[in-house]
């Protein structure tokens, strides 16, 4: 694909097809019961002319400032404005936020992570340690007025700006403030800085990773910790705006979110947690494969049709109980007696002899291609799935049949982007174009009274 004229990474295969945003009114039943959330804030329509299909969105009339930087607070603040909010980024004069340079993929200051976190905002480009910005800041917060202020700055920085939620609830009530931080607003670790990797590995959750020698634990592939914690952002914050609605606003409504990661991120742990409960040992790594039943993980197949090599040719699979384990030997693997093998009898068994399975499975696999091993373990009724790399995904054909691609702006051009999971179609979402740093400024200004 090229973008404007320029050669970059293709970031869609040339099948792709995005889906036209139209204006139809289709809202599905979980952002239909939702819907009046922002009720007090928005107009109702005139019956006697057509509605903008965006303002029965959610969380239209809903405006959001946000302090934010990296992945968690614009994770929490995309998924806002996706249900309709009004957005406002707070960043830096110049660079902007730091994560729009942790790649170049699809353009300058629009690093992959960016592109993904970042669409449908209003960037507002201000230098929080000059008093004038500051106080633009604050009159932006007042004037809107915003019923949402989120922030994930450096620990302390924020109380340092007079941006603390003791210091707002004076002169606004009804602000939600949301902090989102490494370790949360107290506690022995409360000023250490954090970082996604940092918080996995104080999580627990590198000890659960990695090879079965145990000794090179593997970090997950994505910002685990940072979506975490902005999910949950999302949902404390919904929540608070759902009792704001409730209490008609009783002594202001607004609240304090203490977001921590290491919190968010624990919450997630909960399996291996229970599982080492009473100082008993925590499950083993075991690569790509489950650690408490088996056989559930990667095999090794002959390859595919195209005679690609192990990645291409891995298929991951998952035996849940004893009926499946049955009809896995019988079916798939042609071996009925294996079922009632003493080593494989049942799940703990065969958890113990995970290596000599394996290697009887891989014996059968290797005689087959890919394609006929999903065939087999299909009409076994097995569950399975391909080994997909990232253009697998670009050309999965779910996604395609589902209709999921939809085009998003950049400031380099439309780049696909999946279409939020839950909604229906492009008309249930707020789906706009990726921001330049202070894109907005001279608007918003404007809109406050301000000089620019």
């Amino acid at each position: 694909m090229h973008l404007h004229g320029r050669p970059s990474v293709s970031l869609a295969p040339p099948s792709w097809r995005p889906t036209k945003i139209t204006s139809s009114l289709a809202v599905s039943s979980f952002w239909t019961s939702t819907r009046y959330l922002a009720s007090s804030a928005t107009p109702k329509p005139d019956p006697n002319s057509k509605p903008d299909q965006k303002t029965y969105l959610p969380l239209h009339g809903i405006t959001v400032v946000s302090l934010e930087q990296a992945i968690a607070a614009p994770f929490c603040t995309r998924q806002l404005a996706d249900l309709g909010a009004r957005v406002i980024k707070i960043e830096r004069p110049g660079g902007g936020d730091f994560a729009r340079s942790y790649d170049s993929r699809v353009g300058a200051g629009l690093s992959s992570h960016f592109v993904w976190a970042n669409r449908s905002k209003e960037s507002l480009a201000l230098d929080l340690k000059d008093p004038k910005d500051l106080s633009v800041l604050k009159t932006l917060i007042a004037k809107l007025p915003a019923d949402v202020l989120v922030q994930n700055l450096a620990p302390g920085a924020a109380d340092r700006l007079g941006l603390s939620y003791e210091t707002l609830r004076r002169d606004h009530p009804s602000l939600i403030v949301c902090d989102i931080s490494g370790y949360g607003s107290s506690g022995p670790y409360r000023d250490k800085k954090a970082y996604d990797l940092l918080i996995q590995s104080e999580a627990g959750l590198l000890s659960t990773t990695g090879g079965a020698d145990g000794r090179s634990p593997v970090k997950v592939g994505i910002s685990i910790a940072d979506i975490a914690s902005g999910m949950y952002a999302l949902t404390s914050i919904m929540g608070a705006l759902m009792r704001r609605d409730k209490t008609g606003g009783a002594g202001g409504g607004g609240c304090r979110i203490d977001i921590s990661m290491l919190e968010a991120m624990v919450e997630w742990m909960s399996f291996p947690l229970y599982y080492a409960y009473q100082g008993q040992p925590g499950p083993r790594p075991m690569g790509a494969s489950h650690a408490s039943i088996y056989p559930y993980g990667p095999f090794e197949t002959g390859g595919d049709a195209q005679g690609e090599g192990e990645s291409g040719g891995s298929v991951m699979l998952g035996v849940q109980n004893e009926r499946e384990w049955t009809r896995l030997c019988a079916e798939v693997l042609q071996d009925a007696a294996l079922a009632t093998d003493a080593r494989f009898a049942t799940n703990p068994k065969r958890v113990e002899n995970r290596e000599a399975l394996r290697q009887t499975i891989i014996g059968v696999f290797a005689q087959l291609s890919a394609e006929e091993v999903i065939a087999r373990l299909d009409a076994a009724g097995i569950a399975n799935a391909k080994v997909n790399d990232m253009q697998g995904v670009w050309e999965h054909p779910q996604l395609k049949a589902r209709d999921r691609w939809i085009e998003v702006g950049t400031p380099q051009g439309p780049v696909p982007a999946l279409l939020p999971p839950g909604v229906l179609n492009a008309d249930e979402a707020k789906i706009d174009e990726v921001p330049t740093v202070g894109q907005h400024n001279e608007a918003i200004l404007k809109e406050l009274g301000l000089q620019g």
